[in-house]
């Protein structure tokens, strides 16, 4: 794939949203051009593209500005059909987009508040997130991949529990994830960070350690 196809993407360096997006481009051999983005200080262009939200990631292609991570994937599945992300049949392209909107609702919200706040607050949201993580863990089963050998669609959706759900985990002092309660999801995880496109695509651990410690302490002085 060559410049010729004029892709952008207007993301954060630390939007877990934002990488996901990253992912599948490289996955799929697509190539881009990366646009940083201030989240603090939002720029014209990113109030031009996304005027609804004003949020990253945003997807150009052509100039055609798209928005929201999960719909941004399917687009560029259905865009670059080779090396597929989403399964063929509809019944388990379904149960995917069902199994990615669970987890963003339920686990990814739930570390939020967990690393964000404390007491009865943080206790109900280890609460929902460790019942949820066991649902992905029966339904995971086993596999290498959600995707089953390959990574697709699922993996690319859930690639944030692998790396940042471990630093929200060390800033806000909990613990969802474990090697004895969900080994199915930890030997995921180690699949997932082990493929060399995924490995290679990530930021500094440091710096998303620091940066969350950040959010932790405006969130908190706010609340």
């Amino acid at each position: 794939m060559g410049r010729e196809e004029d892709v952008k993407v207007v993301s954060f360096w630390a939007s877990l949203f934002g990488r996901r997006v990253e992912w599948a481009l490289k996955l799929k051999g697509v190539e881009y051009e990366y646009i940083e983005e201030d989240i603090f200080n939002k720029s014209s262009l990113l109030l031009k593209l996304n005027p609804v939200h004003k949020k990253v990631p945003v997807l150009l292609h052509h100039h055609k500005p798209l928005i929201e991570s999960s719909l941004i994937l399917e687009y560029i599945d259905e865009t670059w059909i080779h090396c597929p992300l989403l399964p063929p049949q509809p019944y388990q392209k379904a149960l995917a987009r069902f199994w990615s909107q669970f987890a963003e609702e339920k686990i990814l919200e739930s570390a939020w508040i967990a690393m964000c706040f404390s007491g009865d607050e943080k206790e109900s949201a280890l609460q929902v997130g460790r019942e949820s993580m066991q649902k992905l863990e029966d339904e995971i089963g086993g596999k290498k991949f959600f995707g089953g050998d390959n990574i697709g669609y699922l993996d690319i959706a859930l690639g944030w529990i692998f790396y940042w759900l471990p630093v929200w985990e060390q800033v806000g002092s909990f613990q969802f994830l474990g090697p004895l309660k969900f080994p199915d999801i930890v030997a995921w995880t180690a699949n997932f960070l082990n493929h060399p496109i995924i490995k290679d695509s990530l930021p500094p651990r440091d710096e998303l350690l620091f940066y969350y410690h950040h959010r932790r302490s405006q969130l908190s002085s706010t609340s």
